[in-house]
């Protein structure tokens, strides 16, 4: 006896939200080594008035940048590039394009900038990925909403590290505390 439909739907979407709590609980521990590096980091993130969760925001040694990071969870054994100005996850038949999420990634961080009262520039959108390779490790695509940098899971550190510079304590802790108040805890 086989389920209905409707209720394998549901199956199969439970399946995916699984899929995504997994890889974003792997995303945090996978950036956990920045804060030794002055990274301050808030998982699980809401922008009050708005109906999104941001997965986490990295707010950088020196408080001049915050980083908006998407995980993702795609297909394993296909590879994420760009091509055409568009970004692709797959290839020949199986490819799937992935834009979409980029932009919605681009529109969640000049958000964030909105709600921070920070320039847009200095609030970048990444998306990590999970399961599928990323061409080169890290690619990045233009959107209408601005440019996004899309990493490989296990390249991110290196990708953050190289994009840090100079440290102010004082002015990282003001930013935080912005965050943390701008952008309370996801509860639901």
């Amino acid at each position: 006896m086989g389920l209905n439909p409707e209720a394998a739907a549901a199956d199969a979407v439970a399946a995916r939200w699984e899929l995504g709590a997994r890889a974003e609980k792997e995303t945090a521990r996978l950036l956990r080594p920045l804060w030794w590096r002055g990274w301050r980091i808030r998982h699980d993130r809401r922008l009050i008035g708005r109906r999104f969760n941001v997965d986490h925001v990295l707010i950088s040694p020196g408080g001049t940048a915050v980083v908006v990071a998407d995980t993702k969870r795609w297909h394993a054994g296909r590879t994420v590039t760009v091509s055409a100005g568009r970004l692709w996850c797959g290839a020949k038949e199986r490819t799937e394009d992935r834009t979409g999420e980029a932009e919605k990634a681009a529109r969640y961080a000049s958000a964030v900038a909105a709600a921070l009262g920070m320039p847009t520039e200095a609030v970048w959108p990444l998306l990590i990925v999970h399961g599928s390779t990323v061409d080169g490790g890290h690619v990045q695509v233009a959107t209408r909403f601005g440019v996004v940098q899309v990493v490989a899971a296990d390249q991110v550190l290196g990708v953050l590290r190289a994009a840090s510079s100079g440290w102010s304590w004082v002015r990282c802790r003001r930013v935080a505390v912005r965050v943390s108040v701008v952008l309370p805890r996801y509860t639901g």
